[in-house]
């Protein structure tokens, strides 16, 4: 009598759990998009203005030539954001700033998705109001197209950045991008979203 082969059954790989959402996109999602349909009288959800990504950017002209500083100034900025920094590169030479083409004179960042709301999270709650004498932020930086653009003094307003560790005091651009077709509407956008504008 020929015996029955037992096949082994393979346990089920386990499904990894999926990442919590951000504080930020879950007031969004539930509170937001619902109050904003209401305001601007949207037909559909896809009409809602959202943000769509952060681009931050820092200048190293006054490093161009120390490139262990520069290394410094990019560990920061991937501190801050979480992210690897890119340099960017000059696209002509000038030689009144001895300046050649293709040397490294920034550093972006482009955040989207979880990153890009973990930072909006950390910039509108924890390092905004750090600065000194903080009255809010001017709401004349939209660009017409529903875009706003930031600048920061220094670093030492995020936490992840350690007072004696800096080099030298470094600010930085922050430009918000929206879907919103208007000022006003990307403007409501991100008062809802926690962006202290001055009164």
């Amino acid at each position: 009598m020929a015996e029955k082969k037992t096949t082994k059954k393979t346990a089920a790989p386990e499904q990894a759990a999926p990442a919590e959402k951000s504080r930020v996109r879950v007031l969004y999602e539930t509170e937001i998009i619902p109050a904003l349909m209401k305001k601007f009288g949207y037909t559909s959800v896809m009409q809602v203005p959202k943000l769509e990504k952060i681009v931050i950017n820092t200048g190293l002209g006054d490093i161009k030539d120390n490139q262990k500083s520069m290394q410094t100034v990019e560990k920061e900025l991937a501190l801050i954001t979480g992210q690897k920094p890119i340099y960017r590169k000059a696209t002509k030479s000038v030689a009144n700033f001895k300046l050649r083409e293709g040397m490294n004179i920034g550093l972006k960042v482009t955040l989207r998705g979880r990153r890009m709301y973990d930072f909006y999270d950390k910039l509108v709650s924890i390092a905004l109001p750090r600065v000194r004498d903080f009255r809010g932020v001017s709401d004349k930086a939209f660009d017409g197209r529903g875009n706003y653009s930031l600048g920061l003094k220094e670093q030492l307003i995020f936490p992840e950045i350690t007072y004696d560790q800096v080099e030298k005091i470094r600010g930085m651009d922050v430009c918000i991008v929206t879907t919103a077709k208007t000022d006003e509407e990307a403007k409501e956008l991100l008062t809802m979203l926690g962006m202290p504008f001055k009164k």
